[in-house]
């Protein structure tokens, strides 16, 4: 069952931080700003670098949008902070700038409904407004790599909503208009974009 419209599963659990250090981890401290939470299958594989990288190549976008990067797999801190340790040229991460969550116990997993085979995460993510509720989540299966710029442009969408009060059309990207959530709105805007 989708999570869209309720608030996000708080979990506490250890996370290799920026700097390096193993701490407790509280998604509900984040409290106040958009958080884009993302699973990803496990450490030391194929995929899932190039997506834990290309996520940090964006980090400073995101902060501009008040949002924290947090990504959780099933793996424990201690292979996290090895895998950041591996240089990237010998299939490590190098240095991520957000934190990486350690779901051993798979009930992080399991809350957000992406566990397959009672094994490991399917790629979930989930966007998490200020509040504490998701407004957004895909589920990609193992090999599917997800689109961060994709990310980016679903989260400008929430937040232009939040700000202007106005809805989203298909294929909206930032700098386009929104419309307004009445019949003249969808009128005025289909008679402006007829092909």
């Amino acid at each position: 069952m989708s999570l869209v419209t309720r608030t996000a599963p708080d979990f506490r659990a250890n996370a290799v931080m920026p700097d390096n250090t193993i701490e407790p981890f509280q998604l509900s401290e984040l409290r106040g700003k958009y958080v884009v939470l993302f699973f990803y299958p496990m450490d030391f594989t194929f995929v899932c670098p190039t997506e834990l990288i290309a996520y940090d190549n964006a980090v400073r976008k995101f902060e501009e949008l008040n949002t924290q990067l947090v990504s959780v797999s099933v793996d424990s801190a201690y292979s996290h902070f090895a895998w950041k340790q591996t240089e990237r040229s010998k299939g490590g991460i190098g240095k991520l700038r957000y934190p990486m969550v350690a779901d051993l116990t798979k009930q992080i997993a399991r809350d957000y409904g992406i566990l397959i085979n009672d094994e490991v995460a399917l790629r979930g993510l989930f966007i998490i407004d200020r509040e504490g509720v998701v407004r957004h989540e895909t589920i990609n299966d193992l090999p599917l790599g997800r689109n961060v710029e994709e990310t980016l442009r679903v989260l400008k969408a929430l937040q232009f909503t939040e700000k202007y009060g106005e809805v989203c059309p298909a294929n909206w990207k930032d700098g386009a208009e929104g419309l307004k959530p009445t019949a003249e709105g969808i009128s005025s805007y289909l008679s402006k974009h007829e092909k």
